[in-house]
């Protein structure tokens, strides 16, 4: 099963080599590999997509907690989370499509949920897809929606 790994880390050399290596050593794929620094400069977040059965992923959080610089990590698949994902889509244009003085491709930016970036390179690939390229998805878990507090009663003139 497909899980979306969030590993907040120290923004310092070598921290993803070290991740990656974590992963290598134990025959464990990364499908998906996303790195940015957070709102604070010393730290970055890490998305990481891999697959693996509850064994397998159980085992990767346990070896990704004691990582040095790893700060948190969180398999978002335990809770609610929104993800994107990124593609650069380069397709042939016919000449009838286009004026002699425009180029030869489109580049076309695609964002969205996974289904939906499948769904457009599907519908480009009869066009030829002259080159394609990923980010890689990136997600961020959702805040648990709070009960709104109960509004205290108002007492009526009549009930006092």
């Amino acid at each position: 099963m497909e899980h979306i790994i969030s590993v907040l880390v120290e923004n310092k050399f070598g921290v993803l080599s070290r991740v990656a290596n974590l992963f290598s050593g134990r025959g464990y794929n990364i499908e998906s590999l996303s790195v940015a620094p957070t709102l604070d400069p010393s730290m970055s977040m890490m998305t990481i997509v891999t697959r693996g059965d509850d064994k397998i992923i159980e085992q990767i959080v346990k070896q990704l907690n004691k990582v040095i610089d790893v700060i948190k990590v969180v398999d978002l698949n335990e809770t609610e989370f929104v993800e994107r994902e990124t593609a650069l889509i380069k397709i042939h244009t016919r000449q009838e499509d286009r004026a002699d003085s425009t180029p030869t491709t489109y580049t076309i930016e695609v964002t969205g949920d996974i289904r939906k970036v499948e769904a457009c390179i599907n519908l480009f690939q009869p066009l030829g897809i002259k080159e394609l390229v990923r980010t890689g998805r990136v997600a961020i878990a959702r805040e648990p929606v709070r009960q709104a507090a109960a509004q205290p009663r108002r007492v009526l003139k009549e009930e006092k």
